[in-house]
């Protein structure tokens, strides 16, 4: 005899939550599985809360460092673990339990701990040691559980020297020396925080860059503070060709000959979906080739039009930000809610290193790809009173925008802080708005926000002197020698 709801929730991080409760918000029965012990999925337990705690910690030992106190000396205890730098791990962690408990109780969801699996289109399968098996049936499902790394057949992974992203926080001590595999914002973050531990790290990556993802010269600026600030060795453009382990010492070979030895090596290049366990196939729900859930993405339905899939199980961006607004669109769509229909496309990404980097919108190569005619706009920390005072002198805000209507489609931030400065670009993005939002706005004094306003003067000169310029080549070609008036700017 099967349990039946109107929606079956698998899941319990970000997306599944946020999912759940836009549900039963409307008056839909719910029930949420989850597997693990504690709600949060890997975003609270094992990924973004965690990761950041520590980073947290790592970049005000930096800073410490880096500033300097006459009279102290700060260094790490030979003897400190990992866990004596994330004290504040378990009061976070459990906030986020609370927080997340209390909102599924507030919205009457059942929640059910086992491991689901499907036994048809719309019927799952719930077994947890120690009790019978459940059938649980329902009109909606979705699907949110997570992503997890991806291990390589060919990487030797040990649990000990050779780890993956979430086998790196369970360390016991930070490692001296450190090879990290990859070049996204997993591994650069990683790099930064165990460099700023004090480790000598490699940042190895097959591909041009680091941070592909960003602005080149964004990317550039971010590759160099790693390197200038941190002391972290970049590898570009090669590829890791063998990993071998002898005792407490790991070996890694790289195409170009050259050989590196470390305590840890940390692969993290790649996700996938958790998807092992769910048996997809037996609810007609294909998935890409990249491990992950295939899904149409404005409805976020799978090829079973009875489950949609929302959050990291679909794929890249990693964001718990966004898989929580993928969710509620996706319930939203699933019983014809009259809510959420769309996913904002303006979505502002983080890479937590040392210093932060956070973009929105387009970059300039994405820009030109699409055919808009943009200019720039910089401005420096190093002139702004409160990034002296802060001591990012090497971080900076970038505006893109349209030349011939100023509009604002893109931003990048690169410096303390960028996390939360990187708002208000994209909130201007997402209205529509034009360069003449910060020329006229008041930003408070000192502080960092104020460089958006500078920012935009630059990008009003550079649009004046290439305006000036296009005047002189016409007045110059003109047949008569007299000059002409020149139509509005396009390029």
């Amino acid at each position: 005899m099967s349990e039946r709801y109107d929606l079956c929730v698998i899941g319990s991080g970000p997306a599944g939550e946020k999912g759940a409760a836009q549900a039963a918000y409307y008056g839909k029965s719910v029930c949420l599985i989850e597997r693990a012990p504690r709600p949060g999925g890997t975003a609270v337990n094992s990924g973004a809360l965690p990761s950041k705690t520590l980073r947290e910690t790592a970049l005000l030992f930096h800073q410490l460092r880096q500033r300097g106190v006459t009279g102290v000396d700060w260094r790490v205890r030979a003897d400190a673990s990992i866990g004596d730098f994330m004290r504040r791990e378990r009061t976070v962690a459990e906030t986020a339990w609370q927080a997340i408990d209390e909102n599924l109780a507030r919205h009457q969801v059942t929640r059910i701990r086992g491991t689901a699996r499907f036994l048809d289109a719309d019927t799952l399968e719930v077994t947890h040691p120690g009790e019978a098996p459940r059938r649980i049936a329902a009109e909606r499902f979705l699907i949110a559980t997570g992503s997890q790394p991806h291990r390589p057949a060919e990487i030797p992974f040990d649990g000990q020297i050779v780890l993956d992203v979430q086998e790196m926080l369970d360390r016991q001590a930070p490692p001296a020396r450190l090879v990290v595999i990859g070049g996204g914002a997993a591994a650069c973050e990683f790099a930064a925080t165990f460099a700023a531990l004090g480790a000598k790290v490699t940042l190895v990556t097959d591909r041009p860059r680091l941070l592909a993802q960003l602005d080149a010269d964004v990317a550039d600026a971010a590759r160099h503070e790693l390197t200038r600030r941190l002391g972290i060795q970049t590898a570009s453009e090669v590829a890791v060709t063998a990993i071998r382990v002898s005792g407490n010492l790991a070996t890694v070979t790289l195409g170009d000959g050259r050989v590196l030895h470390a305590e840890c090596v940390l692969y993290a290049a790649a996700r996938e979906g958790r998807i092992a366990d769910l048996d997809l196939p037996a609810a007609g729900i294909a998935v890409t080739p990249q491990g992950f859930i295939q899904i149409e993405r404005t409805t976020f339905r799978t090829t079973n039009p009875r489950v949609a899939a929302a959050g990291d199980v679909c794929g890249l961006p990693a964001l718990a930000s966004l898989a929580m607004e993928e969710a509620r669109v996706a319930v939203c769509h699933a019983f014809g809610l009259p809510f959420k229909t769309t996913v904002s496309p303006v979505v502002p990404t983080p890479i937590w290193t040392i210093p932060e980097v956070a973009t929105v919108g387009l970059t300039e190569e994405a820009a030109r790809h699409e055919g808009i005619r943009i200019e720039r706009g910089v401005a420096h920390f190093r002139d702004n009173p409160r990034g002296q005072i802060a001591g990012e002198l090497e971080g900076f805000v970038k505006l893109l925008f349209r030349t011939d209507d100023k509009r604002l489609v893109g931003a990048s931030v690169m410096g303390e802080g960028a996390a939360e400065l990187i708002h208000i670009p994209a909130a201007v993005i997402g209205l529509g708005g034009t360069l003449d939002y910060f020329i006229g706005a008041v930003f408070n004094y000192p502080a960092m926000a104020d460089a958006f306003k500078y920012a935009a003067y630059d990008g009003l000169q550079r649009l004046a002197r290439r305006v000036s310029a296009a005047m002189e080549v016409r007045a110059r070609t003109t047949p008569t020698g007299t000059p002409m008036v020149p139509p509005p700017d396009r390029g």
